[in-house]
C-alpha cells in the first residue's frame, strides 16, 4: 500500500458499538449527524480518520474559537485527570492543589521536619537521664505534628480519597502523622514521672529515639513530595498525566499521539519524567501497541526499558530535522500505525515541545487530521498546554521549526510526497535592517556561520572583512554584508550570527539565527522579518530588535564548473 492510499479516509467507519468499547475514539456518527445540520460547514469540514482515533479539521475553518469548539465536539482525547463536575467543591479543589503542590508549601514541611528533628536531639541530649520531657518542646511537636495532619487532609481533599490512598507510601504516611500526633498528645496531658520506678516500661515508653527515625522517615517522603513538584516547576504549564497513579509530563495530543518530556533516570529524574513511571505508564496503558521516537541527538537511554521499540532521529535543540529525516519518520510511523489499530506513537524531545511538536504536527498533516500547518501548530499547543495552570505558549515556538512543518505541508500537498527539486544556490549578499541598537549599530561585531548538513562550510567576520565585504547604509539603517567565497548551498541550510558585543544569547547560544531549504528558494531572494528569526521572535528581545528589524538573503546560481 503507498503512503497517498494510506492516507485516504477510510470508505467505511467501524460500527458504533465496537467502537463504544474503546477509549479515546471519534464519536463517528455523531460527527455525521452534527455535519449534516450545520451546512455552514458541510463543504468545510470533512471528516477523514487516522484509522479511526481522530479527524480532519480543513484550514477553511473560519475564527479560532470555532476551531476550537469543532474540535471539542469532535474529539475525545484523553486528559490525563479525572473528570470532575463544575461544582462550588470541584473549584475549591482546584485553588488547593496548586497550593498544597507548590515549591514553598514543600519547602516550609521539609524545614519543620529539620526543626522538629533538631529539637528532638537536643532534648536527647540534655535529658538523658529523665523520662520527662520538657513542656515547650511538646508544645511546638504537637504544633508540628498538627500541621502534618492537616497537610494530609489537604492532599487527601485535593486529590480524592481513593486517589491518594491508591498509593502505598501515602497510606504509611498518613499512618506515620497520625501515629506521632497521638505520641505528642500522650506526652501533652499523660504525667510520665513515674515511670522512672519501673525501668524496663520506661525504656519501652521512651519513643524519642523511634520518633526521630519516624521524622526521618518523613523526610523521605516529603523528598518524594518535592519530586513532584520540582517536576511540575520544570515541566511549567505543560498538560500533564495525573490519575490512575501517575503524574507525568505526558499528553495525549490525540488517541494515539503521546508528546513527553525526556525519560530520564539518576539526579535528572528528580525534575524530568522518571524512565520507570514512563515505562509503566505504557506497558499499563498501552501494552506491546506503543513505539517512542527519541528526538534528542544530545541525550539517550538503553533501548530495552521500551522493549527495543525505540527509533532515534538525531535533531539539536531548538533546531530542525531535514527533509530527507521528516519523509522517513513519517514513512516509519505510518507503517508502524498500519500494523494494528490499537498502535500508538510516543514521541519526545528534552523538553516535549519544540522538536516533539515540529514532528507530531508533521504526522498530523501526513495522516490527514489537518491540512495546514498553520491549524496543526495551533493544535498541539492547545493540547499541550493546561491553560489551567498558567497562559505560557507552550507548542512550537521557534520560527524555523514552524517553517519547516509548512515545507511538509507543501510537499504533501503541492508535491505529492516527494522532495522538491534540489536548487543549488549561492549567497551573494545579506542584508540587515533596523541594525541600529544591535551590538555596535553598524554591523562590524557580526560573525556569520553557514552551517550544511551539521558542517560550518562557511565562516565571515565583519569587522577584520574576512570572506566579506561590509556596507553601513546610515539613511537606510541597514547593513549589507558581501559574501566572499561562499559555497555552493543545496537543501537544509543553517545561517548562524554571532556578535563580540554584549548581545543576548539565547538559543543555540547565539543573538539570532535561522535554517531554510534552498528548494523553496523563490526569485534567488529570501526575506525574513523579525517575527521569523530565530530569538529575535522572541519578545524579551525586542528592546534590542525593533519591530522593523530583518534579514535578506540574496543568492545566485553557482557557476557551471562548480
Amino acid at each position: 500500500m503507498s503512503v497517498v492510499e494510506y492516507l485516504k479516509p477510510e470508505s467505511k467507519p467501524e460500527d458504533t458499538d465496537s467502537r463504544k468499547k474503546k477509549e479515546h475514539v471519534v464519536d463517528i456518527e455523531a460527527s455525521k449527524e452534527e455535519l449534516t445540520t450545520k451546512t455552514d460547514f458541510q463543504n468545510k469540514v470533512r471528516p477523514s480518520f487516522d484509522v479511526k482515533s481522530s479527524v480532519n479539521i480543513r484550514a477553511s475553518i473560519g475564527t479560532w474559537h470555532e476551531f476550537q469548539k469543532k474540535m471539542s465536539s469532535l474529539l475525545r482525547v484523553d486528559d490525563g485527570v479525572d473528570q470532575e463536575s463544575d461544582t462550588w467543591c470541584q473549584n475549591l479543589k482546584g485553588r488547593i492543589r496548586p497550593c498544597v503542590m507548590s515549591f514553598p508549601y514543600r519547602i516550609f514541611g521539609v524545614s519543620l521536619i529539620f526543626v522538629d528533628v533538631a529539637l528532638l536531639i537536643v532534648i536527647l541530649v540534655t535529658t538523658s537521664k529523665s523520662i520527662r520531657i520538657p513542656f515547650a518542646y511538646r508544645v511546638v511537636s504537637l504544633l508540628i505534628a498538627l500541621f502534618f495532619l492537616f497537610d494530609v487532609l489537604l492532599r487527601i481533599f485535593a486529590e480524592g480519597f481513593r486517589n491518594y490512598f491508591s498509593i502505598k507510601l501515602n497510606i504509611l504516611d498518613a499512618f506515620i502523622v497520625v501515629g506521632t500526633l497521638m505520641i505528642d498528645i500522650v506526652y501533652i496531658y499523660v504525667n510520665t514521672g513515674g515511670v522512672k520506678q519501673i525501668p524496663r516500661l520506661a525504656i519501652l515508653l521512651r519513643p524519642l529515639r523511634i520518633i526521630i527515625l519516624i521524622r526521618i522517615f518523613r523526610l523521605a517522603v516529603q523528598k518524594k513530595q518535592l519530586e513532584k513538584v520540582t517536576r511540575r516547576m520544570v515541566s511549567e504549564n505543560k498538560r500533564r498525566f495525573q490519575k490512575d497513579g501517575f503524574d507525568l509530563d505526558l499528553t495525549y495530543v490525540t488517541a494515539r499521539i503521546i508528546a513527553m518530556s525526556f525519560p530520564s533516570s539518576g539526579k535528572q529524574s528528580f525534575y524530568r519524567n522518571p524512565i520507570g513511571e514512563v515505562v509503566r505508564f505504557l506497558d499499563t496503558k498501552h501494552g506491546n501497541h506503543y513505539k517512542v521516537y527519541n528526538l534528542c541527538s544530545e541525550k539517550d537511554y538503553d533501548p530495552k526499558y521500551f522493549h527495543y521499540r525505540v527509533e532515534r532521529i538525531f535533531i539539536d535543540d531548538h533546531n530542525v530535522p531535514s527533509l530527507n529525516e521528516i519523509l522517513k519518520f513519517t514513512a516509519s510511523v505510518r507503517d508502524w500505525m498500519q500494523l494494528d489499530k490499537q498502535n500508538i506513537i510516543v514521541v519526545h524531545c528534552k523538553g516535549g515541545k519544540g522538536r516533539t511538536g515540529t514532528m507530531v504536527c508533521i504526522w498530523l498533516i501526513a495522516s490527514n487530521q489537518f491540512t495546514s500547518a498553520q491549524d496543526s501548530l495551533k493544535y498541539f499547543a492547545e493540547r499541550r498546554t493546561d491553560k489551567g495552570s498558567g497562559s505560557k505558549y507552550q507548542g512550537v515556538e521557534t520560527p524555523s521549526q514552524s517553517r519547516y512543518v509548512g515545507y511538509f505541508e507543501v510537499i504533501k500537498n503541492k508535491y505529492k510526497w516527494n522532495l522538491p527539486a534540489k536548487n543549488p544556490l549561492k549567497i551573494k549578499t545579506i542584508k540587515i535592517f533596523s541594525i541600529q541598537g544591535v551590538g555596535k549599530g553598524n554591523g562590524s561585531d557580526l560573525e556569520i556561520e553557514i552551517i550544511l548538513r551539521k558542517q560550518v562550510v562557511f565562516h565571515c567576520e565583519c569587522q577584520s572583512s574576512i570572506n566579506c565585504k561590509l556596507f553601513h547604509d546610515v539613511d537606510a539603517n541597514s547593513v549589507i554584508i558581501g559574501l566572499e567565497g561562499c559555497p555552493v548551498l543545496c537543501g537544509d541550510v543553517k545561517v548562524k550570527f554571532l556578535s563580540s558585543s554584549e548581545l543576548p544569547k539565547l538559543y543555540d547560544d547565539c543573538p539570532f539565527f535561522f535554517w531554510f531549504n534552498t528548494a523553496f528558494v523563490e526569485n534567488k531572494r529570501l526575506y525574513l522579518p523579525r517575527s521569523q528569526l530565530d530569538n529575535p521572535h522572541k519578545a524579551k528581545t525586542w528592546k534590542i530588535y525593533q519591530e522593523d528589524f530583518a534579514v535578506e538573503l540574496l543568492f545566485k546560481e553557482p557557476e557551471p564548473n562548480c
